[in-house]
C-alpha cells in the first residue's frame, strides 16, 4: 500500500528545477557529448571558438593557448575583450552573464556577430560549470578586469587588477577542468588540440595561433607550435595532399557570396583513389555533411559531364560519369560562413539550412565551368582519371556481386577458411582476423566455439590506399572478410547485417604483425568507417613474455609489466623468460588464457575522432601511401612514442 501511495505523491512539487549551472554539472554529456577525452578537450575548442568568432568578425589576430603546469589551460585572445558593462536585463556585468547564464552571449542577433560557430550560447558558461575554477582576465581601456569563478560560481565580482596599455584589448581565460567530472582524465593531449587549432587555422586566413605547453613533460622541454595559413583553406588541401602525387599543379579555388552566405571552395585531384571531402560552417567541422556538400557534389558532378560532353571526351552512347567517378583522388574543402546557420542538434554534425545548397552549387558550377574552359589540359586530364574510374567501378560491380552473402537458394556460402561460432545473435558473437594459418589453427583449437568465429588469412592482405575498387574486390583475403562480416562495403556497405559485434584482429607482437593490423584497419577506415566509429573494432594483445619458476607461470603484455612481475616475484637464476615473437609458439590452451578468454584478455578498441577526420586521413595515407618523405618525416617525430620495438 506503502509503495501505491508513493506512485500517487507524484505531483507539481516533484517537477525539479535546476537553477543556473546545475543542469550542466548534473547532466555534462547533454552538452560537450561525453565526460571523457573528447569531452575534455571540447572545453578548450569552446573558448578557441569564441576567439575565432572575434577573429572572423576581423578583430582578432592571434590565440595563444597554454597548457600549464597545474592542469589548466589558458586561452588568450587580443579581440575586443568581452563586454564588461552592467546587462541591464539580468542586472549583473555583461561577463558574468556570458560564463554563469546558458543560452546568452553575442550571437543571437544585435549585432555582436555576423557569423559565428557558437550559436546556442551555452559554450563559456558550459566550460565554466565544468570546471574546478576559471579566471577570465578582459584588457580594456587600459585597466585589468578580473572575475574567478569556482564550479560555475562567482566566488569573486569582477574588479580591476591592473594596468595595461591603453590601446591593448583582449580576452585571458583560464580554467582547471573538474576532475569530479571528468573521471577517466584531466589530462590534456597536445597532439589532439594540435590538430584542431592547426585546422581552424586553415579555415581562418591570417590568423596566427600558437600553442604551447608548459608542463614539460617527460623531460621533453616546453613544446611549441604556430599555425598561420595566408593561402586559407588552398593550403589545407596543399597539406592534406602532401603524401598524395597531385593530378595537377593548381589548387582550384572558388569562392562568392550568394543569399547571404559565403561560400569558399577549395580542390585537387590526385593519383590516389579516394576521395577526401572536409566541409565546414562558421567553421565547425560537420562530419556528416549536409546541404552544404550536397550543393558541391551536384555541381561537381553536372560540371565535369557537360565538359566532358560538349568536348567530345565522353562519346554520344557512353553513359554519364557518376559523382564518385569525377571525386576519385580528390581532396576537397568546402567552406561556409551562415548567419543563422540550422544545425541537427547542439552537437552540429549535420547543416539543414535549404539555401546552402543553391549557393555552394551555383558558386562553384559557374566558377569551375570557367576553369574548365581557360584550363583545358588540366580539365582532360581529371575527365580521364574519371572515365577510367567508371571502368573500374563496372569492373567491380561483378566482381562486387560475388561477395555479397545470398541466401542458400543462391548458392553462396561463407568463405570456406572460416570456422563460424553456433550462436546466431550478433551481440554475443565476436570474428577474430588471425594472422597465418598455424596461429589460425591454434585459435580454432582454442576457442570457445559458440560465440568465437575464426578467420585466417594468408600473409599480408592487398594494401587498398594503392588499389582501385575493381582490384580489392578482386582479392581473395579481403572478399573473405567481406563476405564473413556481411555488411557490404562503400556503397553497399548496411551496418544492421553485421554479424559480429566484435571484430578483433589478432597477430604477432612483431613488425610484420604491426604491418598486417596497419593494412587491415586501413581497408575497415576506408571501405567499412562505421565500423571503427561505432566501436565494433578492436586489437588483441598476446603477451610478450612468459615467465616460469617450477610449476607456476606469468604473463607479462609490456616491458614494464614484466620488470614489476620480477619486483613482485625476485630475480631469481631459476626464472625462465620467454619473448614471444609470434602466437604459433603458444599452445592453444595458452593462446586461450592469454589472448582469447573474455575473463583474462586485453583487447585494445580501436576508436576515431571524427572532429579530426582529416588528420585521421593524411596519417593513413602518410603511412601506406606511395611518397617516401612524409613517412619519414612521420616515423622521426613519433619515435619517441615507441614501445616494444623489434628489432
Amino acid at each position: 500500500m506503502e509503495e501505491n501511495q508513493n506512485i500517487f505523491n507524484y505531483g507539481a512539487n516533484q517537477i525539479e528545477i535546476l537553477e543556473g549551472l546545475e543542469a550542466v554539472r548534473l547532466r555534462p554529456g547533454m552538452y560537450i557529448g561525453t565526460t571523457a577525452s573528447r569531452g575534455l578537450h571540447h572545453l578548450v575548442y569552446e573558448i578557441v571558438d569564441n576567439a575565432v568568432d572575434e577573429a572572423m568578425a576581423g578583430f582578432c589576430t592571434v590565440i595563444d593557448i597554454t597548457l600549464n603546469q597545474d592542469g589548466s589551460v589558458t586561452v588568450i585572445d587580443d579581440g575586443r575583450g568581452i563586454p564588461i558593462g552592467m546587462n541591464e536585463k539580468a542586472g549583473i556585468p555583461a561577463v558574468e552573464v556570458v560564463f554563469t547564464v546558458l543560452h546568452a552571449g553575442g550571437k543571437f542577433g544585435g549585432g555582436g556577430y555576423k557569423v559565428s560557430g557558437g550559436l546556442h550560447g551555452v559554450g563559456a558558461s558550459v566550460v565554466n560549470a565544468l570546471s574546478d575554477w576559471l579566471e577570465v582576465d578582459i584588457y580594456q581601456d587600459g585597466h585589468v578586469h578580473r572575475q574567478r569563478y569556482e564550479k560555475g560560481v562567482v566566488s569573486s565580482k569582477l574588479r580591476v587588477v591592473g594596468e595595461c596599455d591603453a590601446n591593448k584589448t583582449g580576452t585571458k581565460v583560464t580554467f582547471l577542468p573538474d576532475s569530479s567530472i571528468f573521471q577517466e582524465t584531466v589530462t590534456f593531449e597536445y597532439d589532439v588540440l594540435k590538430q584542431r587549432l592547426r585546422e581552424m587555422a586553415f579555415l581562418t586566413r591570417g590568423l596566427r595561433i600558437i600553442l604551447s605547453d608548459a608542463r614539460e613533460l617527460d623531460g621533453a622541454g616546453i613544446i611549441s607550435r604556430e599555425f598561420h595559413y595566408e593561402g586559407g583553406i588552398t593550403e589545407y588541401v596543399t597539406y592534406l595532399n602532401r603524401s598524395k602525387t597531385p593530378l595537377y599543379d593548381t589548387v582550384l579555388y572558388f569562392s562568392g557570396n550568394k543569399s547571404k552566405i559565403e561560400v569558399e571552395v577549395a580542390i585537387q585531384h590526385n593519383d590516389s583513389y579516394v576521395e577526401s571531402s572536409y566541409t565546414f560552417v562558421n567553421n565547425i567541422n560537420t562530419p556528416e555533411g549536409g546541404t552544404h556538400l550536397v550543393g558541391f557534389r551536384n555541381a561537381i558532378t553536372k560540371t565535369f559531364n557537360d565538359y566532358a560532353r560538349s568536348n567530345k571526351i565522353l562519346k554520344d552512347n557512353e553513359p554519364n560519369l557518376s559523382g564518385e567517378d569525377v571525386r576519385e583522388g580528390m581532396t576537397a574543402i568546402i567552406s561556409v560562413k551562415i548567419e543563422d546557420p540550422q544545425f541537427e542538434g547542439q552537437t552540429k554534425q549535420k547543416l539543414g539550412t535549404s539555401e546552402a545548397r543553391g549557393a555552394v552549387d551555383s558558386i562553384v558550377s559557374e566558377q569551375l565551368t570557367y576553369f574548365l574552359e581557360q584550363n583545358p589540359v588540366t580539365a582532360r586530364l581529371i575527365c580521364e582519371k574519371s572515365i577510367l574510374a567508371q571502368r573500374a567501378r563496372d569492373a567491380a560491380r561483378k566482381a562486387r556481386d560475388l561477395t555479397r552473402r545470398k541466401t542458400a537458394l543462391d548458392g553462396m556460402s561463407l568463405p570456406g577458411k572460416l570456422a563460424d561460432c553456433s550462436d546466431k545473435d550478433p551481440a554475443n558473437c565476436e570474428i577474430y582476423i588471425v594472422e597465418g594459418d598455424s596461429a589460425g589453427g591454434s585459435a580454432k583449437t582454442a576457442r570457445s566455439r559458440a560465440t568465437q568465429a575464426i578467420l585466417p588469412l594468408r600473409g599480408k592482405i592487398l594494401n587498398v590506399e594503392k588499389a582501385r575498387l575493381d582490384r580489392i574486390y578482386g582479392n581473395a583475403e579481403i572478399k573473405a572478410m567481406i563476405t564473413a562480416f556481411g555488411t557490404g562495403i562503400h556503397d553497399d556497405f548496411d551496418i544492421t547485417k553485421l554479424r559480429y559485434h566484435k571484430i578483433i584482429i589478432m597477430t604477432d607482437a612483431d613488425v610484420d604483425g604491426s604491418h598486417i593490423s596497419t593494412l587491415l584497419l586501413t581497408f575497415l577506415y576506408r571501405f567499412m568507417p562505421e565500423l571503427i566509429k561505432q566501436g565494433y573494432v578492436y586489437l588483441a594483445q598476446p603477451p610478450l613474455y612468459k615467465l616460469e619458476r617450477g610449476k607456476k607461470v606469468w604473463y607479462a603484455y609490456s616491458d614494464d609489466e614484466l620488470q614489476k612481475i620480477l619486483a613482485e616475484v625476485g630475480r631469481d637464476h631459476n626464472n625462465k623468460i620467454q619473448r614471444y615473437k609470434g602466437l604459433g609458439e603458444m599452445d592453444a590452451t595458452q593462446l586461450w588464457h592469454t589472448t582469447m578468454d573474455p575473463e583474462h584478455r586485453i583487447l585494445l578498441k580501436v576508436s576515431m575522432n571524427e572532429e579530426a577526420e582529416a588528420e585521421i586521413d593524411l596519417t593513413f595515407t602518410t603511412l601506406m601511401g606511395d611518397k617516401v618523405e612524409p613517412r619519414r618525416e612521420f616515423i622521426e617525430e613519433n619515435a619517441r612514442f615507441v614501445r616494444n620495438l623489434d628489432i
